[in-house]
């Protein structure tokens, strides 16, 4: 079965039919799926997601959009919840200069604030970089120096460089719907060429739905389209692009375990 890495299950278009949604995706194959803290002020409502259906598991993080308005977060706030079973990961956090909702240098604690929790947790970190590929490499970096941690650069669509050193720091990549997308082809050639044991999908729903459904509310069972579309990038079947994207998913956030259905 496939998981769905990245989706947003508390947002208002997916929470007023929950239930659907989830049996949608159970239907299409998708065993597990990781429901996404964005707002410290907003995390009850999300694990109140994962705490609600087997399967399902949550993050707890403040977006780079949020850093402003949920401003000088520690490490020890993000830690008080990390001991929920069903809570696997911080984030999602990291660096947006396309948008640039909040000053970069905001942007820049709120980052190493969930790193520095993801360190002392043992738990990974999920990164989401648009438009700031040197300065995401730069932290990176320097707090892998400070101490190990893991993590993904979720919705990936920044360079080969940033995808490589991400690699090579013991990150994993995940793609969403943007690689069904025309004119993608240099992000197609990254997805095709990465370590099949560093990559995984996701949805990052409710947006971004793949090619057939590209306009309309994207959903955990829309996973299996970019799902296709990288297993014939790498010239794989589907089934093995599951099972190498499923056991990547499993390892990386090592709290979870494998839908029983």
């Amino acid at each position: 079965m496939l998981v769905d890495s990245h989706c947003h299950l508390d947002f208002p278009v997916l929470s007023a039919d929950r239930d659907a949604v989830v049996a949608r995706a159970r239907a299409a194959g998708i065993g597990t799926m990781l429901t996404i803290g964005t707002k410290l002020k907003a995390f009850d409502g999300v694990r109140a997601v994962a705490e609600a259906y087997d399967g399902i598991y949550c993050s707890v993080g403040i977006h780079p959009h949020e850093a402003e308005a949920e401003p000088g977060v520690q490490a020890e706030q993000l830690l008080a919840h990390a001991g929920h079973p069903k809570v696997v990961a911080f984030g999602e956090t990291g660096l947006d200069y396309y948008y640039e909702h909040a000053p970069r240098e905001a942007q820049k604690a709120n980052f190493r604030a969930h790193i520095q929790a993801a360190r002392t947790a043992n738990l990974p970190v999920i990164v989401h970089t648009r438009d700031a590929d040197e300065d995401t490499e730069e932290i990176l970096q320097h707090e892998m120096g400070q101490g190990g941690f893991t993590g993904v650069l979720h919705c990936f669509t920044s360079g080969e460089r940033l995808a490589r050193v991400a690699v090579e720091l013991g990150f994993y990549i995940s793609f969403s719907g943007i690689l069904t997308f025309k004119k993608t082809e240099a992000l197609q050639a990254i997805a095709s060429d990465l370590p099949l044991d560093r990559i995984l999908v996701e949805t990052d729903a409710p947006y971004l739905a793949p090619i057939p459904h590209r306009g309309r509310t994207n959903e955990p069972a829309l996973v299996v389209h970019t799902a296709a579309k990288l297993a014939a990038l790498r010239g794989l079947t589907p089934d093995a692009l599951a099972a190498a994207t499923t056991a990547n998913f499993h390892r990386l956030f090592h709290k979870t375990q494998p839908y029983a259905g």
